[in-house]
């Protein structure tokens, strides 16, 4: 009996030996190829579940399925005005093809170093054949917002900015890297999804250079700032002294009108008054003669027949001093 006993522990114990190599599950992150001495058997397994295969003699290889990150080292890449810079370099990539991608890469640490080669390569292609400022910036966003705020404004284009325009920007750029890479990705059972520029730097020398460039532009933009400026200001002060000139113009000339009609209507009554009384008119206008030349201090010789005489001789005695 205990012989007995003993025969059936151990064959239960091979029996969960046996089951327990026999099953195996895939999760929802995971895809799997089941492989007999090194073939494959069936399809590769996308869906989660539990699955059999014969135990000892097929392997369940296992792959992720989820999106992976790929980041490669910064690299010194020279641009098209042959300035050199660090480029850093991000990217995403799954395992589409499970099977080819057992086949070439066999495991992810081979599959980034591959990935390392082709988007570095892809990155220097591309970076080199464009200018520096393309791979900063993205678009004309800066100048355009510049210029509609002025139009807005109702003023010209003051200036013309350091800035230079662009025809690709760093989003253009990142979608040819990834286009170059992406067309041998399939043999290798990759997706690339997607590849992004993380970081641009200068190289010291260049960025001594690109700070004095900058200062040099930023001087010159100010010169011209200043040059236009005086231009608009000696503009703007002559044609305010041609409006005081024109003001000043108008103002004499109806200040001279509004003299001579006065002087015409003064003269108007003073012929209306001498036809009146002629002698009266005389007599006055002799007094305002008088009084326009002789004071307490002036001394007068005169004729018997002058004609301011003749009216003094008529003052009666106690008049005359």
């Amino acid at each position: 009996m205990k012989s007995l006993g003993s025969f059936f522990l151990i064959l239960l114990i091979v029996f969960f030996v046996l089951a327990s190599g026999a099953f195996y599950t895939v999760d929802e992150t995971q895809q799997c190829i089941i492989t007999q001495f090194g073939e494959l058997v069936g399809e590769p397994i996308r869906e989660p579940g539990l699955y059999m295969k014969l135990p000892f003699v097929q392997t369940a290889n296992y792959f992720e399925k989820r999106i992976l990150e790929w980041d490669g080292d910064p690299n010194q890449i020279p641009t098209v005005e042959k300035r050199f810079i660090w480029v850093d370099v991000t990217a995403r990539w799954r395992i589409a093809d499970p099977l080819k991608f057992m086949q070439s890469m066999r495991t992810e640490s081979s599959a980034q170093t591959r990935l390392d080669d082709i988007i570095d390569a892809s990155t220097r292609d591309i970076i080199s054949s464009h200018r520096l400022v393309e791979a900063i910036r993205n678009s004309n966003r800066i100048l355009k917002a510049d210029k509609a705020a002025l139009a807005d404004a109702g003023e010209e284009l003051f200036g013309n900015t350091a800035l230079e325009s662009i025809e690709m920007g760093r989003e253009d750029l990142n979608k040819k890297i990834w286009e170059r890479a992406h067309l041998v990705m399939p043999e290798y059972g990759i997706e690339l999804i997607d590849v992004r520029i993380k970081r641009i730097n200068y190289v010291e020398e260049v960025r001594r250079k690109v700070y004095e460039r900058m200062i040099s532009e930023r001087k010159r933009a100010a010169e011209q700032y200043r040059s236009e400026g005086q231009g608009r200001k000696a503009e703007i002060e002559g044609r305010a002294q041609r409006d005081l000139n024109e003001i000043q113009s108008v103002a004499y000339r109806r200040a001279q009108e509004i003299t001579g009609e006065a002087d015409a209507k003064a003269t108007a009554i003073y012929a209306n008054a001498y036809n009146k009384d002629p002698e009266f008119y005389a007599f006055v206008k002799t007094l305002e003669t008088y009084h326009n030349t002789i004071d307490e201090n002036t001394v007068l010789m005169l004729s018997t027949d002058n004609d301011l005489y003749k009216l003094l001789n008529q003052v009666p005695e106690p008049l005359v001093k």
